[in-house]
């Protein structure tokens, strides 16, 4: 019989990315941070370098 091991928790969570594109999108990113939204990715778009900057998400 084959041998089944229990899924670690962090394996059953929901990979969750949120895409901010624009400004609209940055403020919104920014806010999530700001309050501080747990299990969660934050990528920022912009076409604007300077409101790039200004963005709390993590950079690469």
């Amino acid at each position: 019989m084959a041998e089944f091991k229990k899924p670690e928790i962090s394996e059953m969570r929901p990979k969750i990315t949120v895409v901010g594109v624009g400004g609209g999108g940055g403020n919104a990113i920014n806010n999530m941070i700001v309050e501080q939204l747990q299990g969660t990715e934050f990528i920022a778009a912009n076409t604007d370098a300077q409101a790039l900057t200004m963005s709390k998400a993590t950079r690469l």
